[in-house]
């Protein structure tokens, strides 16, 4: 195969999914909130909206932060409306072993941030996107392409909150080695602030220890870590978790630290509320302090996203399944460990499911690599899934 880069982005026109894959790769698309001088979503995004409008999309973009903008194109047709799903940015490039932007091909893998995520998945869902263009049986089509996934996800909530088409059911594009995953983790992050009282290390009689505290805590959220997996197993993603993200305090070895501060993370399953699980962590915290009164800490939710899924037996999975063997694809199930945008259309009440090329072990890598044989096997999986539904 021709790797130049004139041939991938006269390629990438004609709907080739490999082609697609490497010119996406080439168009650098940092996320700036992760790293200075990310180049953001602005020219992908216009690159996208332009090859859209082009195969005769009614193509618009929409800008929910400045300079960070989502495209949607959209295609009328019978039955159901499906919503194919990808993120336009990256997490940054420091590190890497390999050209960020080159889409370098050795062998079956394509090496470059972003080529597994999710560039590959963007790929396969554009190049179905094509085919459906040129006619044939389909569904209403609309292809969503969002902006800052990697952080704070404002493309998709801003989809969702009402500046964006409406859709029956949606597949988003993430990497999973193209295994249906229908059921995802959420997460609550908690900072626990403990105060103590500063005094020289020579007078424990009126100092108090906060950094102490904090390891006491931890150490009692230790039986709240094996309660999580003594609960009941979800058939998809097994259990919720906690870990402890990081830890400040104090300011020399012989100053009683008067602050310390943890910054928690409890992994969640779908149906969990996270003020049931901020209670869950406050009850070992007053556990603690009924111990020792001199213990004094404070806990506050910083973020929370919620786990979602969709039932294994609903069309949507199974009808991947079978467009899925169709094309030569082993049919398995799993569940998505990594929170994912899925979350946000499945609130909406738009059933979404994870299904892409790449596998979530490549993803953020210093070598980040995709196999293009699973970006043109999703192509054709995509494109047979939407024919289907109305076939």
């Amino acid at each position: 195969m021709d790797t130049t880069a004139a041939y991938f982005a006269e390629a990438a026109r004609s709907g080739d999914p490999v082609a697609l894959a490497a010119w996406l790769v080439s168009i650098p698309s940092v996320n700036p909130v992760l790293e200075v001088g990310g180049a953001g979503e602005a020219r992908i995004a216009k690159e996208c909206a332009d090859l859209l409008q082009e195969w005769g999309f009614e193509t618009t973009v929409t800008e929910p932060s400045p300079g960070r903008p989502n495209v949607i194109g959209r295609l009328e047709g019978p039955g159901p409306t499906l919503l194919l799903n990808g993120h336009l940015d990256t997490v940054g490039v420091a590190g890497m072993t390999v050209d960020p932007f080159g889409a370098e091909i050795d062998g079956y893998r394509m090496y470059g941030r972003g080529s597994c995520d999710m560039k590959a998945g963007d790929a396969a869902l554009l190049a179905a996107a094509h085919r459906l263009a040129k006619g044939g049986p389909r569904p209403g089509l609309i292809v969503a392409l969002t902006s800052d996934e990697e952080h704070a996800s404002v493309g998709m909530a801003d989809l969702v909150a009402g500046n964006g088409p409406s859709a029956d059911l949606a597949v988003v594009c993430e990497p999973t080695s193209l295994r249906v995953m229908p059921a995802h983790k959420g997460f609550v992050w908690i900072r626990a602030l403990f105060e103590g009282v500063a005094a020289h290390g020579s007078r424990p009689d009126i100092g108090i220890d906060a950094i102490r505290h904090a390891a006491l805590y931890l150490a009692a959220l230790e039986e709240y870590a094996e309660d999580l997996r003594r609960r009941p197993a979800h058939p998809l993603l097994e259990f919720g978790s906690f870990h402890a993200g990081t830890i400040r305090g104090g300011s020399a070895e012989s100053v009683y630290p008067d602050r310390c501060e943890l910054l928690l993370e409890r992994r969640t399953m779908p149906g969990e509320s996270p003020e049931a699980v901020v209670a869950e962590f406050q009850a070992v915290l007053d556990s603690l302090t009924r111990k020792d009164p001199t213990l004094s800490a404070s806990l506050e939710t910083t973020l929370e996203r919620p786990g979602t899924e969709v039932a294994i037996d609903h069309h949507l999975v199974q009808g991947l399944l079978e467009a899925g063997e169709t094309a030569g694809v082993e049919p398995v199930v799993e569940g998505m460990t990594a929170w994912v945008d899925a979350a946000f259309l499945n609130e909406a009440g738009i059933p979404a499911v994870c299904y892409g090329p790449g596998s979530v072990e490549q993803a953020h890598t210093n070598d980040e690599w995709v196999d293009v044989r699973e970006i043109a096997t999703c192509a054709d999986v995509l494109e047979r899934f939407a024919r289907d539904l109305v076939g």
